[in-house]
């Protein structure tokens, strides 16, 4: 099976070629021998999925292969518009923050899904005025919304109050690392340097348990 899509060779949907796919995505190119099954749908000469989970290709007995999306028999948790995720920051750049999101609610991922958070998702005001190497840095784990469904990843904010750095490490600490804690809901402090640190802190505990200087 060839075409611009998911699919681009004939699967005997053994496990070690286990194909998850996303609601919208675009599986294969339709063809006289390729037709649609269940959970999928035609456009544009593309097949698409319309739900998440496994792809099935089928062998008819009229030589036509099926494609169809199923769901798995285990639990597959994907994230889904709308979800709180629980993300490692991969790789800054000037106007968005790569992110392996690793945990959906209180359920830990058996595999990370690809999120991206954009500058201008950072924070709810002054957007034009957010830096991302300030609001973040690799290895920092976050709390985010899940604002919209990509091809293979997602979209990512951290706009509201409660969204944002949960754990984080001073830059310069390469041994006996110890988590930095929240002195400002844009700043952090490592206990045992007193390196401070600007970051989008999430404001998950109460205000009277944040130290702020004056």
């Amino acid at each position: 099976m060839t075409g611009e899509g998911r699919i681009t060779s004939t699967s005997s949907n053994n496990e070690d070629d286990t194909l998850i796919c996303l609601p919208g995505e675009r599986l294969c190119r339709v063809e006289d021998n390729i037709i649609v099954g269940q959970g999928t749908y035609e456009q544009g000469g593309y097949i698409y999925a319309c739900k998440s989970g496994i792809v099935h290709i089928d062998e008819s007995t009229e030589k036509c292969q099926i494609v169809s999306v199923h769901k798995p028999g285990f639990h597959l948790t994907i994230p889904a518009t709308g979800d709180v995720v629980t993300a490692r920051v991969l790789v800054t750049t000037p106007k968005f923050a790569k992110c392996a999101i690793f945990c959906v609610g209180n359920v830990l991922l058996e595999s990370s899904y690809r999120g991206l958070l954009r500058k201008e998702d950072v924070r709810e005001t002054e957007k034009d005025r957010v830096d991302i190497y300030k609001s973040f840095k690799p290895g920092d784990v976050i709390l985010a919304r899940v604002v919209n469904q990509m091809e293979q990843s997602f979209m990512l904010s951290t706009a509201e109050a409660e969204l944002g750095v949960v754990v984080a490490y001073a830059s310069d600490i390469r041994k006996n690392r110890i988590p930095m804690v929240p002195i400002g809901w844009g700043e952090m402090q490592c206990p045992q340097t007193t390196i401070k640190e600007p970051r989008k802190v999430a404001k998950v505990l109460p205000e009277s348990s944040i130290k702020f200087d004056k």
